[in-house]
């Protein structure tokens, strides 16, 4: 739960961009959005599994170089706050996460599953697994 805090902290963090106009939209962006599923499959990783600690600062970190990078695209507060805020685009972003667990072959929903998961990322030093660690 804690890291479901950090994860909506950071997402504000990200929601406090400048500029407005009429560019696509921000799940759209791979950069932005592939970036973001990285850590909330991270931040899941970490709630689910207690043998694995999420890297909270490193997290941060990039929550604050996708505000930044949004930021460099011209995108309004308005903008990304829908984004982020929007309880569509968090349930497409579950999907997501779950379908990268079970490109895995992995079973999203057991913890077991993402422990294993969340050892290979960590070995792979993956864009996941750099922001984790094993206990």
């Amino acid at each position: 739960m804690r890291m479901m805090t950090t994860l909506v902290l950071g997402f504000a963090l990200v929601a406090s961009a400048v500029g407005a106009s009429a560019k696509t939209p921000l799940r759209d962006v791979s950069e932005i959005d592939d970036a973001m599923l990285w850590v909330a499959l991270a931040i899941e990783i970490s709630d689910k599994c207690n043998e694995i600690d999420p890297r909270t600062f490193k997290g941060l970190s990039v929550l604050y170089g996708l505000k930044n990078r949004a930021q460099e695209l011209g995108y309004s507060n308005s903008e990304i706050k829908a984004y982020v805020k929007s309880h569509e685009e968090k349930a497409r972003m579950r999907q997501r996460g779950e379908k990268y667990v079970k490109s895995r072959g992995l079973n999203p929903s057991d913890p077991a599953a993402l422990c294993s998961l969340g050892h290979t990322e960590i070995d792979r030093s993956s864009k996941i697994g750099v922001l984790l660690k094993a206990k």
